[in-house]
């Protein structure tokens, strides 16, 4: 489906909304975010909600010479320069560490995905190795349009499962999410949800 810029910003729009008034970005006061490329659903009220009410945010940054991202802490959108891919990437040092990661809600973004948690991206599995440091403890929500869910996607046996789908129609926790609830917390973690 093609979304012109008007629609697309504000589908956009509703999506973030969404995930800010959900339980887990209410309970979260570590974000992650992703700077968004193409029709990637925006972050940017999000950022703007996240810095205003004090909460630490990070946004990814491509290791050098590798296929693995690092979450590095910004305080200011400023501190975004084009990186890796001419994407928006953090200029700073505070690189986070895997217990700041395990504590935090972590948004991700993908092309396509499913309700079981299933998430296609662009195929560097960059996401899938950094999601694989932060599966204890994290939230991960998949932002997307509502036609981006599907009922099922493929899937390897490294891919990482996300725990919400935030649509501009509803936040919807997977069954990756309800597994891991079951379980009970963890250090740190969250288990409620929207």
């Amino acid at each position: 489906m093609a979304l012109g810029p008007e629609r697309a910003a504000a589908l956009a729009l509703l999506v973030q909304r969404n995930l800010l008034e959900s339980s887990p970005y209410a309970e979260a006061g570590r974000i992650a975010l992703y700077a968004a490329a193409g029709h990637e659903v925006s972050t940017a009220e999000i950022l703007r909600d996240a810095l205003r009410s004090g909460r630490r945010v990070m946004y990814p940054r491509v290791v050098p010479g590798s296929r693995d991202l690092q979450m590095v802490r910004i305080d200011d959108p400023a501190e975004l320069r084009p990186g890796a891919f001419g994407i928006l990437e953090p200029t700073g040092a505070e690189i986070a560490a895997p217990e700041d990661l395990r504590r935090a809600l972590i948004c991700v973004p993908g092309v396509a995905f499913s309700l079981a948690g299933q998430r296609l991206g662009r195929g560097g599995g960059h996401y899938d190795r950094l999601l694989a440091g932060a599966a204890h403890g994290a939230i991960t929500a998949g932002l997307a349009y509502e036609f981006q869910v599907l009922d099922r996607l493929p899937e390897e046996p490294h891919d990482r499962r996300l725990g919400l789908i935030v649509t501009e129609s509803a936040v919807r926790p997977t069954a990756a999410l309800a597994m891991r609830t079951a379980a009970g917390p963890d250090q740190g973690g969250m288990t409620r949800c929207c």
